[in-house]
């Protein structure tokens, strides 16, 4: 081997494994924190040099049911023991059948309802596209303003949001429209954001060549803001109206996070179509589309699958979580972290009225906004880049998010406690006070 090439072991501490990473990475699968983690337990992670850290983040809503539930490690211990691959579309296995079963029966609506499994949310959000356009015979797709979608070049393309997902990879598809999302704190009711819907159909396609529309009950990446209930259901109405599939994207919202199973049961509305991965499998590569059986349908067979979609060990993953989430009760779960933390949030934003201009939630999926003077139109991305790396020198994980980069969004294990409840909020007190307390 080329000495210059060779791997070098040495140095596991955080500094050296951050400059061995820049060196043998792509520099754009950039990291949040430099904090490697060794182990995890429930809401708390444990990096390579043995500090400690509440996780807030849980993965980006992945470990819903908390970092290494003993229910998954023991479901995916068994699975291991008997095989890890045989490819569900070549010899397929019970665990991705009663899997499918199990989703098709929590799916919001009383629709008759079938599954695909894939593997990961973005390409659960092509195959959506897929089978809609395939149900319809139709190609136009409406996505909303701050929408995220994925990575890949189509959910690039539905995405709402320029820097960093899409700068410099264009082009995307065509037959890719945006609407605006209401948004009451910048301003945009639902009204509005229907008149401009209206406004596309008259200047750039005409419904009867929309094959879907897609919609995050809340946004995750454009900045937990939720679509209000009143807007939902107009849309479910447009949809019927004109036969448009009504795609929600539940990636990151569903799985108890909201206090319901998927976000899209608060508004009333039944979907055509859900998108599902992250809390799915409790960690492991899992994502599903699930929707109206006839819908499901309209692709013909061979249409839709992949190497690894519905892979034995998510499987048995997503088994467990769907368990737990029974037995524990995940969903009032949700309810009671987000209203412990909100209390919490609203005293900070008492304190610092100039620098919080919004506290905001729906379960545990929580936000605050980052301005400033008190100003919803003047956003300090600064500061929420520096809270996230301050709370991580505290010892506590947190995430940013927002089109305009200035949302903090918290996200903690739905199993936490809460002492550890209050225990992050004292450390992000802790961080807006060596950050802005002396100048308030």
């Amino acid at each position: 081997m080329n000495s210059s090439k060779e791997l070098r072991l040495e140095g596991h501490d955080n500094q050296s494994l951050q400059t061995r990473k820049d060196q043998a990475f792509a520099r754009g699968q950039a990291t949040l924190t430099s904090a490697f983690i060794e182990r995890a337990e429930n809401a708390e992670l444990w990096d390579v040099e043995g500090k400690r850290y509440i996780d807030l983040g849980s993965g980006i809503a992945v470990v819903n049911t908390g970092h290494n539930h003993p229910q998954i490690r023991k479901a995916v211990q068994t699975q291991l023991d008997q095989f890890s691959h045989t490819c569900l579309t070549v010899t397929p296995y019970a665990s991705a059948v009663e899997l499918a079963e199990k989703l098709n029966a929590v799916a919001p609506g009383i629709s008759p309802t079938k599954s695909v499994l894939v593997t990961t949310g973005a390409e659960a959000v092509e195959n959506a596209i897929k089978i809609a356009r395939s149900y319809t015979g139709r190609s136009g797709v409406i996505a909303f303003n701050g929408g995220f979608h994925g990575r890949t070049n189509m959910t690039l393309g539905l995405t709402g949001r320029v820097s960093p997902y899409k700068a410099g990879f264009g082009p995307f598809p065509g037959d890719i429209y945006h609407a605006p999302f209401p948004n009451a704190y910048h301003g945009v009711s639902s009204q509005a954001a229907l008149d401009a819907l209206a406004m596309l159909f008259t200047v750039e396609i005409e419904p009867s060549r929309v094959a879907a529309m897609i919609i995050e009950p809340v946004q995750g990446e454009g900045g937990f803001y939720q679509a209000p209930k009143d807007f939902t259901q107009a849309l479910r109405q447009l949809c019927d109206q004109h036969g448009i599939v009504l795609i929600c994207d539940e990636i990151q919202s569903g799985f108890a996070r909201t206090g319901k199973m998927f976000a899209c049961e608060h508004t009333g509305i039944e979907p055509d179509l859900i998108t599902l991965a992250k809390g799915l499998a409790g960690g492991f590569p899992l994502a599903a589309v699930v929707g109206k059986a006839e819908i499901m349908d309209a692709p013909h067979p061979g249409g839709l699958g992949g190497t690894f979609g519905g892979s034995p060990i998510g499987c048995v993953a997503a088994l467990a979580v769907l368990d737990i989430i029974e037995k524990e009760s995940l969903c009032a779960r949700a309810t009671e972290i987000g209203e412990r933390i909100v209390l919490r949030l609203q005293a900070m934003q008492t304190q610092y009225p100039h620098h919080i201009g919004d506290v905001r939630n729906l379960g545990a999926m929580i936000a605050i906004e980052l301005v400033h003077d008190g100003d919803a139109q003047r956003p300090n991305p600064e500061l929420t880049a520096a809270i996230v790396t301050e709370a991580a020198r505290q010892g506590l994980i947190l995430l940013s998010c927002g089109i305009r980069e200035n949302v903090i969004r918290i996200l903690p294990p739905l199993t936490i406690t809460d002492a550890l409840v209050d225990e992050s909020m004292g450390l992000l007190d802790k961080t807006l006070e060596v950050l802005i307390g002396s100048k308030n």
